[in-house]
Parts: structure tokens; C-alpha cells; sequence
């Protein structure tokens, strides 16, 4: 892979699909092939990008690159804890020439409490990207981006990477987020949508997940520094938390909700579905479908 950009935002399309159920390396040959079913569908109703979430391997990125035609393939996060630069190098390489130019390598630094040797982690950042710019092949700035949530992985986002991806973020930070990188950096956050009409239900199902979340202290720290307080983040997230964080309500609000993060500064936003049933773990497709249809032309 060479270090020519895929260009900033009109690679990666408005609109794109963020899940933790595409990891081919967890699953059986039957839950393989559902996955590849899935992601072929995802091709086709013409979302911009499809995010591997959930600290993917190189194998699962180079087997959704495999599934897909013409969709971006980006990984939201791989940690750079768990590979080392000189593996990922060499899996990029592996992936077909014809389609390598499709995927963008999503890093990030995870967190304290999940990663035993964490340390110094801006550094522990800069450092892997040495390494990738020194290996053989090397996968260069213009494909890849960090996922960045203080002002100074942004600007290391924007100096060394394509640009940011933030999860579990606001408008608010969305907005401070574009004037850190400046205008031309990528910034592509994710923004986890509960469709569900019960407003009541769908907070009850979006505290199910942000409750873990609220457990590590680079998302409680960032949601400080925006405005929020230790009280916001009791019972798994006040409704204001929730409603701020979260797309919740019918299609339509999603697709307004997504808007508000464009009109902030976003390029891109990726589209996390969180059920109550699957608990989020699943391959919401019928979700899927109907925000594909909402969006229309938009994505």
C-alpha cells in the first residue's frame, strides 16, 4: 500500500455501518458465511463504509475487505496493544492489490483498565507510527486514521493520519473536534442508534452499553471535559447523557440525529444499530435495510 490518500471524506461516503459482529476469526463456518452474507447485502444498499469494531485482527479487516465489492472497509479500532506494525504491514499486503485501496487502518490506544502494558500512550501512538512508516511494505498516512478524543491525538490525527474517528462523542465535541484537525483532516464519528419509538425502552436498552463505557476513564474524561458530570454518568447515563450520545427514536430521527453530526463538522458518521435483543452482538439487517432506505440518496 502507498501513502496516496484515498481522499479525505468522499471515500468513505456520508453515511456508514459500524459493527462488532464482523469478526470472521470469532465465529464458526456458518456464522463465516453469515457474516460474508451480511456484508455482500451491506455492499449493495450502498453504504459509504463499513467499520470492523470491537479490536478486530488484521485477518477479520482482510476477510471483510474479501466479502465486499466496493465499499470502504475501515477498522474501528484495531489496538495497537494486541498487533504489532510489522504484523499489520504484512496482512495489509496480503489483501488483493485490486482491493487493498479500499481499506483504511483505524488505530487506537484502547484503554488503561482493558490492556495490561498500557503506558504512555501518545507516545505508545507515535511510536507505532513510526513503525509503520518503516515497514516493508508500509501503510502510509493516507490510509489510515486514528481514533482520537483529546486535543492531542487530534492533532496527531490530523499530522499523521488521514484524520479521526471518534466513538462515543457529542455534536458538541464533533464541532471542537473539526476546528482541532482543522478543515481539511477527516472526521468520521460513530453514533450508536437504537430504533425504537419508546423512548423509555430505548434508553433502557442504550444503558446496557454505556454503562460499560462509563467505566473507562478516557470516555468519562472526555465527556467531562465537555460539560457533563460525575452525576451524569450514574445508573448507566442521565437522559441527558443518553439523549446526547445516542440516536434514539424512529428512522427519521436517526437520519435528523446524523445530520446534526454532519452540520457540526463530521464528513462521516458511522452508524452503530444497538438492539435489545442481541444486545448490539448481532447482524441487525432488517435495521440496516430500513435506515438504507431512509437516507436514500444521502448515503
Amino acid at each position: 500500500m502507498t501513502s496516496e490518500t484515498t481522499g479525505t471524506g468522499s471515500a468513505f461516503g456520508r453515511v456508514g455501518i459500524w459493527s462488532s459482529a464482523l469478526h470472521a476469526s470469532r465465529v464458526d463456518e456458518a456464522g463465516g458465511k453469515a457474516i460474508a452474507d451480511a456484508l455482500a447485502e451491506l455492499d449493495e444498499l450502498g453504504y459509504g463504509t463499513v467499520w470492523i469494531g470491537g479490536s478486530p485482527t488484521p485477518g477479520d479487516a482482510a476477510a471483510v475487505v474479501a466479502a465486499t465489492r466496493s465499499v470502504t472497509v475501515a477498522t474501528g479500532i484495531l489496538s495497537i496493544w494486541n498487533h504489532t506494525a510489522e504484523e499489520v504491514a504484512a496482512a495489509v499486503s496480503a489483501i488483493d492489490p485490486d482491493a487493498r485501496g479500499r481499506f483504511v487502518l483505524g488505530l487506537g490506544v484502547s484503554h488503561g483498565p482493558m490492556v495490561p502494558q498500557y503506558a504512555k500512550p501518545y507516545s505508545a501512538m507515535v511510536d507505532y507510527l513510526d513503525a509503520l512508516d518503516a515497514a516493508e511494505p508500509f501503510v502510509g498516512s493516507g490510509h489510515r486514521v486514528l481514533a482520537a478524543l483529546g486535543p492531542k491525538m487530534l492533532k496527531l490525527a490530523a499530522d499523521r493520519s488521514l484524520g479521526a474517528h471518534p466513538y462515543l462523542v457529542t455534536t458538541e465535541h464533533t464541532a471542537e473536534a473539526r476546528a482541532a484537525l482543522g478543515p481539511d483532516a477527516l472526521l468520521a464519528p460513530e453514533l450508536t442508534v437504537v430504533l425504537d419509538t419508546d423512548l423509555d425502552r430505548a434508553r433502557t436498552t442504550a444503558r446496557t452499553m454505556l454503562g460499560m463505557y462509563l467505566q473507562l476513564p478516557n470516555y468519562t474524561a472526555s465527556l467531562l471535559r465537555l460539560g457533563f458530570t460525575e452525576g451524569d454518568f450514574e445508573g448507566g447515563g442521565s437522559v441527558r447523557l443518553l439523549d446526547a450520545l445516542f440516536a434514539l427514536g424512529d428512522a427519521e430521527q436517526v437520519t435528523r440525529r446524523t445530520r446534526e453530526y454532519l452540520d457540526a463538522g463530521a464528513d462521516h458518521v458511522a452508524l452503530q444499530i444497538l438492539t435489545a435483543d442481541e444486545g448490539g452482538a448481532g447482524l441487525p439487517l432488517a435495521e440496516w435495510r430500513e435506515l438504507a432506505e431512509a437516507f436514500g440518496s444521502e448515503l
